[in-house]
């Protein structure tokens, strides 16, 4: 009876899925340059993406489907911040317009829990985008210093006697 939505609910795990693993390949390599806060922020947004698979994967076996655990695309080895931002920001708008889509399409098929779960991710992804596009513009803006700064106060810290994090 649900077919397209659990159709709908996959595809969403996979994106996720995706987005996970992407941003802990981020938050590595953010970390490993001494970019704390954009590591953070990497971190942060992969554990929250963990948590709409969650939401997802309850649905789908709510509708007797199957979870299928497969990624949409590879992680991308990208190592400049700059690359980073620009292609968290894209797949993340990518995200909202999908999932207002889809919301859509379960409301058509008569599943509205599955269109206002699409439609609470959606507020999710488009906060994700806008810290992603901040982080963006602040670096656009200040340039090399944003991201020294980064590296200063991490250097600060240890300096100062606190374990690494």
């Amino acid at each position: 009876m649900h077919e397209k939505s659990i159709d709908l609910l996959n595809r969403a795990v996979a994106d996720e899925l995706t987005a996970v693993h992407q941003y802990m390949y981020f938050h590595f390599h953010c970390d490993d340059q001494g970019y704390d806060l954009l590591a953070a922020l990497f971190k942060t947004t992969a554990i929250e993406e963990m948590l709409h698979i969650e939401r997802l994967a309850e649905r789908i076996l709510f509708l007797k489907g199957e979870v299928e655990m497969v990624e949409s695309a590879r992680v991308q080895n990208i190592h400049d911040v700059d690359k980073m931002l620009e292609l968290a920001s894209s797949l993340e708008e990518n995200s909202v317009k999908t999932y207002n889509q889809w919301a859509n399409e379960c409301g058509a098929h008569a599943d509205s829990v599955s269109k206002t779960l699409f439609e609470s991710l959606v507020a999710d992804e488009e906060r994700h985008y806008d810290q992603f596009d901040t982080e963006l513009d602040n670096l656009h803006k200040f340039g090399d210093r944003y991201l020294a700064l980064q590296s200063i106060e991490r250097s600060k810290t240890r300096a100062a006697g606190a374990p690494p994090a």
